[in-house]
């Protein structure tokens, strides 16, 4: 099911933490919300599990080398490269092509700067442009790109930020998980833990980290997020 954002996601509270939480009354709950970062959802009543461990460590600066032993920090400085020459491909973006029917939603600044985040975090983590074509449609999903606060009555549980993540199941504090950078740096660290994510459709990697109720959806996005990992860059 595809829920109508439009009319409700411009009401936006600013918040002085470097971030802009949208905190909605009456609206309708969301659809696909993310239970955790592996592909079981840990009981509310456990302690974090090893992905979110992982995820929380490297997004909290906890673990600073990878397995090679080199320093994560600056590992795709040459990503930074903004020319025409360093763009992505289309095959880059899309190697499998999309799956069925495809939606879109304009984007306003709120939007892009958070999908700007989602792009620059996807090259510090090293998952390239093809995992910033996963997070940005992962996040179009979940919360069109905004990052949500809590919605009262109307939440998910405790779902909350770009990607719906929970506390309860392991992806941080809600002001962590309500940071842009903390919490496309803790999606994008699950993700690499997904073996095999690079050769996977993008709904089915994208479902391994959320374990969304509707698993298919994330697949309706992959155009347009292919669209805006290429425009940002």
């Amino acid at each position: 099911m595809k829920w109508d954002f439009t009319r409700w996601l411009p009401a936006i509270a600013t918040n002085p933490n470097r971030k802009t939480a949208v905190s909605v009354v009456g609206v309708t709950a969301l659809a696909g919300l993310a239970f955790g970062p592996t592909a079981v959802a840990a009981p509310i009543t456990t302690g974090p599990h090893e992905g979110a461990v992982a995820a929380i460590d490297r997004a909290t600066g906890r673990t600073t080398r990878t397995e090679s032993g080199q320093s994560t920090a600056g590992s795709a400085a040459s990503d930074t490269d903004t020319s025409e020459a360093a763009k992505p491909t289309r095959d880059e973006l899309v190697p499998y092509g999309t799956q069925g029917a495809q939606s879109r939603v304009p984007l306003d600044n709120a939007q892009r700067s958070n999908a700007k985040t989602i792009v620059e975090v996807a090259k510090e983590t090293g998952v390239g442009e093809r995992g910033a074509v996963i997070g940005v449609a992962t996040a179009l999903q979940e919360s069109k790109l905004y990052n949500l606060g809590h919605l009262g009555a109307y939440n998910d549980h405790d779902s909350q930020g770009l990607f719906q993540q929970r506390p309860s199941s392991g992806w941080g504090t809600e002001d962590q998980i309500t940071d842009p950078e903390y919490s496309s740096t803790a999606f994008f660290e699950a993700l690499k833990n997904v073996r095999g994510w690079r050769d996977m459709p993008l709904t089915t990697a994208a479902q391994t980290v959320q374990v969304s109720a509707y698993p298919f959806h994330y697949a309706q996005w992959e155009d347009q997020a292919a669209d805006v990992v290429s425009q940002l860059w």
